[in-house]
C-alpha cells in the first residue's frame, strides 16, 4: 500500500466490515466511523493487526453523553498509525440505563486505565475488563459526574449572585 490516506483507510475499512460499519464523515480531516458493540473488537483488532495499516497506538478511549438520543452513550476510540501517520475515531452508541461495551484490554494494555477512567465518569461497563472499578472518584460515589442528568449549577447558591460584583 503506498500512501495511506482516509479514502484507502475507508474503502478497506468497507470492504472488510460492510455493513457492520456505518459513517464515513472527516470532521477536522480526522475519519470517524461508527459500529456496534458487537463487531468493536474485530474492528480495532483489524486495525492493529494488519500489516498495511498497522494502527498500533490506542491514543484514548472516551465517552460522551448525549441525553435527547435514545441510544445516549457513545464510547470512542482514538487509534493512530503511527508508520502512516494517519488516526482515525471510531464510536460505538449505546443505551444509557446499562451502557455495555467489550473490553479493548485483550489488545492493548494500556485500555485499562482509560476504560477506568470512562466507567468511572459515564458509567460504561467495560465486559472482560480486568479491574473495572472507580479510579478517580471516591468508592461510595453512587452517580457518574459527566453525564448531563444534573445542573450545572446549585440554584440556592448565592455566592454568584449580581450584587456581591456590584450589579
Amino acid at each position: 500500500m503506498a500512501k495511506l490516506d482516509n479514502q484507502a483507510l475507508i474503502e478497506r475499512l468497507r470492504k472488510q466490515f460492510g455493513d457492520d460499519l456505518l459513517g464515513g464523515e472527516e470532521p477536522f480531516g480526522l475519519l470517524t466511523v461508527e459500529t456496534t458493540k458487537e463487531h468493536i473488537i474485530a474492528l480495532l483488532q483489524f486495525l492493529k493487526t494488519d500489516q498495511e495499516l498497522q494502527f498500533i497506538y490506542l491514543t484514548d478511549i472516551t465517552a460522551v453523553h448525549y441525553p435527547s438520543q435514545k441510544r445516549s452513550i457513545a464510547v470512542v476510540y482514538h487509534v493512530h498509525s503511527l508508520i502512516h501517520n494517519v488516526r482515525i475515531r471510531i464510536k460505538v452508541f449505546l443505551d444509557g440505563v446499562k451502557p455495555e461495551v467489550p473490553s479493548a484490554t485483550i489488545l492493548w494494555n494500556g485500555a485499562n486505565w482509560m476504560e477506568r477512567e470512562t466507567y468511572d465518569f459515564f458509567g460504561v461497563i467495560f465486559t472482560g475488563h480486568p479491574d473495572l472499578r472507580r479510579i478517580l472518584n471516591v468508592d461510595e460515589l453512587e452517580v457518574f459526574p459527566m453525564r448531563k442528568e444534573y445542573p450545572l449549577e446549585d440554584p440556592n447558591r448565592v455566592d454568584k449572585k449580581d450584587f456581591f460584583f456590584g450589579r
